[in-house]
């Protein structure tokens, strides 16, 4: 974007939150349209798509056996990737992860590790040697603003449509058997991204409101009201109280998001 239309579209969005809206007709604190759609990839062991706006990210979860880290020997393990499809946006190229993708993911990853989404205690088969490996893969089909909370969403969406394989041990072998168990859950955590544009903190920040914003902050918040993680973004920055004021906007919103997606 030149100088010139940065300047005019700073002036147009700058204007409209002096007045309490925004270029989309949305007040500062109004999420976009949420859409979700649960198992939608059928080889996958869990799925989900999620449309947040014109925003769209699609989650593939797939559950396999590995062996443990050596520091958490009855935990299972989880890892989450994220990849930002060229056809999402032109500004996406194809190649290896770049910055951005590697911060989706661990952003994502963080708001599940934190508020201890998963159970991975559940998920050891045996202690020190073998446990389920959850795979978070995220696909971002469509960049109109806001990545952060679309794909947060679409990943907690598809673990809780993943369903993992029932199995026993005999003579000290893992033995598959028939049917499915849902992926054991302890939280639902919900994700809520703060942009500051000249001062003015806004929800879910659209695609042409990230162009001009100066900093952006997340937050992931779990059912008790509790904070347990938090991202910060873009040079610019927060005062203490624009952070104590965004903390107090994003609680309230993940209970409004709570009761719509009841989670």
């Amino acid at each position: 974007m030149s100088s010139l239309v940065t300047k005019v579209k700073v002036k147009q969005i700058e204007a409209l939150l002096e007045k309490g809206t925004r270029m989309d007709g949305r007040t500062l604190l109004d999420t976009r349209e949420i859409k979700i759609e649960q198992g939608i990839i059928e080889k996958a062991e869990g799925s989900a798509r999620v449309l947040l706006g014109k925003t769209e990210v699609v989650v593939g979860v797939k559950v396999e056996t590995g062996e443990p880290f050596p520091d958490t020997p009855k935990d299972g393990v989880m890892t989450v990737n994220a990849e930002l499809v060229p056809l999402a946006s032109p500004n996406f190229e194809p190649g290896p992860p770049d910055e951005n993708s590697i911060e989706l993911a661990r952003v994502v990853d963080r708001g599940i590790r934190e508020s201890h989404a998963v159970d991975t205690e559940k998920l050891c088969i045996e202690e020190g040697k073998q446990v389920f490996v959850v795979f978070v893969d995220v696909y971002v089909l469509n960049h109109d603003g806001n990545l952060i909370d679309a794909s947060a969403l679409a990943a907690m969406a598809a673990l809780l449509n993943t369903k993992m394989p029932n199995y026993e041990i005999k003579d000290g072998e893992l033995k598959i058997k028939q049917g499915y168990t849902p992926l054991p859950m302890k939280s639902h955590p919900i994700t809520v991204t703060i942009g500051k544009i000249n001062g003015k903190l806004v929800v879910d920040p659209a695609l042409e409101e990230e162009s001009v914003m100066d900093s952006r902050i997340t937050f992931a918040t779990n059912e008790e009201g509790n904070i347990c993680a938090i991202q910060k973004g873009l040079s610019g920055c927060f005062t203490p109280q624009q952070i104590l004021d965004a903390s107090k906007i994003a609680l309230d919103k993940a209970v409004e998001l709570r009761k719509k997606l009841n989670w």
